[in-house]
């Protein structure tokens, strides 16, 4: 009985679109299956700017294939990106602890330390992290026509070159510039970002 009920309940989570976690045999790598990322609660479909959700944040990590770190030991992976996103051609920040939770003590493999944009990539694992895994963290609803309430003419760039496609899917690099733009662009979509020493 305890067999069927796990099975029904793996059945309901690929229906639902969870995310399942995959192990590589023990090498250290962690990947995720493809998720409906925006249907996790606080995930938000409203007009920005968009403040951290905490609220739900805790019920959000594992179906995006997320962990809280102790601390900053032990990683094998650790680089940024940076994320900037206009909605007619005006910026809305990206706010400080994204995946930081000051209250509860903990951090995760994506983070936000201030409000410049910078996205840390942090892991105790080898493993892609995506856009779309750090923008429902931070509780913001992103597909290929929308990021939050904003679902007019959705565009979106990688180091300054247009991209098609969901940006949800985007697997962060070191030291890419990501822009987010609905609506009028802004004068000059930026190419890149001048990281700080040792970034």
């Amino acid at each position: 009985m305890a067999i069927g009920v796990g099975v029904a309940a793996l059945v309901a989570a690929a229906v639902a679109g969870v995310v399942l976690l995959r192990d590589d045999g023990g090498s250290g790598t962690k990947t995720t299956a493809a998720t409906n990322y925006n249907a996790l609660p606080g995930v938000r479909r409203t007009k920005g700017p968009w403040p951290v959700d905490y609220r739900f944040l805790a019920d959000r990590l594992a179906p995006l294939g997320l962990t809280t770190l102790a601390g900053h030991s032990g990683l094998v992976e650790h680089y940024h990106a940076h994320l900037d996103v206009y909605v007619n051609g005006k910026k809305v920040k990206v706010p400080a602890l994204v995946g930081i939770n000051p209250g509860a003590g903990y951090l995760t493999e994506l983070h936000t330390h201030d409000g410049t944009g910078v996205v840390h990539i942090e892991s105790q694992q080898h493993g892609d992290y995506t856009l779309g895994q750090f923008l429902a963290e931070w509780g913001v609803y992103l597909d290929q026509r929308c990021v939050g309430a904003y679902c007019n003419g959705l565009k979106w760039y990688v180091n300054g070159e247009r991209q098609t496609g969901n940006p949800a899917g985007l697997v962060f690099k070191p030291h890419q510039q990501i822009a987010l733009v609905i609506g009028k662009p802004p004068a000059k979509v930026p190419s890149s970002y001048q990281f700080p020493p040792g970034e």
